[in-house]
């Protein structure tokens, strides 16, 4: 159910992304919940940039004011340029060893955003064109300053990447502060026999090296429209039916569509939605964009959804109908796990025609692939 605060949060965010003058806030705003929810969907500095829309009578108590700008300039701005300085370094390396590195999802989704230090940043995902093995094994090999990450010299301390290879479709180590996931598969192919069939058709698409941006000087890979699209409505898909997903994922497709929506080829891609049973939940977030964040209906190649399953994933995103903290020890882990699946019955039945007890052997067998995926 959309609540009071909910209404203020969407206005808020349509304000911060310039897709409404109206300022139709009530006096009665509870500030600290919708802080609250702004940090949970990840939009802290989009909210922040629709109160600045706001007239002085309708925006927060000045100190509180004063402390959320404080907390976006830190977690967003000035990490965004740390995590831009980290992606420019490990780019630049692998760029001197001869690998290629695309980025994926964080830095990619940000470039099309008004204001790419408002999206929130976190690990940096990669992907090398099937050379992943490979420069994994020399970045390994090789020692580096123990406060930097450049080449090492006689006479300074020096440190070495350790690769973490127990999940599934990456590798992780760390590069400086930031968490690098180092894909090998752009999805996880063991939960559903579906995505084996959408892994091949991404990486085929992802041996396309023609576009890229430069990072501070470095040559930084981009995927290509059809390859992002896909990817992103993918990840999308399997994060909404296992757990959940946040309004920041829904605005990465939307300005993702505003910015390259012109060079998708939208048939390839919906006969892929029809085939892989995408389409009906892909009409609802394209739903969600139009009718809850104001995005032009033109842009997206169809807007059509059944009004009551729109509603429940909207209100799924802006409260999921299961939550909860992840318990630390196995078997609660492990039960809350079980009770999430249950759950969430109905949104593998949304976005997956394979049954339930089938993906569940899949995750099971998956799990004992990886036992520190549990």
């Amino acid at each position: 159910m959309i609540t009071n605060t909910h209404k203020s949060f969407l206005l808020l965010v349509r304000l911060g992304i310039g897709h409404t003058k109206t300022t139709e806030l009530t006096n009665k705003v509870d500030w600290d919940a919708l802080k609250a929810l702004a940090d949970l969907q990840g939009l802290s500095a989009i909210i922040l940039d629709g109160i600045g829309c706001l007239p002085e009578s309708m925006k927060p108590p000045k100190m509180e004011l004063l402390q959320w700008i404080g907390e976006v300039f830190q977690n967003y701005e000035q990490r965004y340029a740390q995590y831009e300085k980290a992606i420019s370094s490990l780019a630049g390396w692998y760029n001197q060893h001869g690998y290629k590195m695309m980025v994926l999802k964080g830095y990619a989704c940000s470039l099309n955003w008004p204001n790419p230090k408002h999206r929130p940043c976190g690990d940096i995902d990669i992907w090398q064109f099937g050379k992943q093995k490979e420069a994994d094994a020399l970045i390994e090999s090789l020692e580096f300053r123990d406060e930097g990450l450049e080449s090492v010299h006689e006479g300074q301390k020096f440190k070495k990447i350790k690769i973490d290879r127990s999940h599934h479709h990456h590798t992780v180590f760390y590069w400086g502060s930031f968490m690098v996931e180092n894909h090998y598969d752009f999805v996880n192919v063991h939960h559903h026999k579906s995505s084996i069939k959408i892994e091949r058709v991404l990486k085929e698409l992802g041996k396309d090296d023609s576009h890229s941006v430069e990072v501070n000087g470095e040559k930084v890979y981009l995927p290509s429209e059809n390859l992002h699209a896909l990817f992103l409505m993918k990840h999308l898909v399997s994060h909404f039916a296992s757990e959940y997903v946040t309004l920041r994922q829904v605005l990465d497709w939307a300005f993702f569509v505003e910015k390259h929506g012109k060079n998708v080829d939208w048939p390839w891609l919906l006969d892929l939605l029809d085939e892989f049973h995408m389409r009906e939940f892909f009409n609802c977030i394209n739903a969600i964009c139009v009718e809850e964040l104001g995005f032009d209906s033109i842009m997206f190649p169809n807007i059509l959804s059944n009004s009551n399953i729109k509603d429940r994933v909207l209100n799924d995103i802006m409260q999921p109908e299961f939550s909860g903290e992840e318990p630390r020890l196995m078997i609660p882990r492990i039960l809350f796990k079980y009770r999430r699946w249950k759950a969430n019955g109905w949104k593998h039945e949304l976005c997956y025609d394979e049954s339930m007890w089938s993906a569940f052997c899949s995750g099971v067998w998956n799990h004992i692939l990886k036992p520190a995926s549990i």
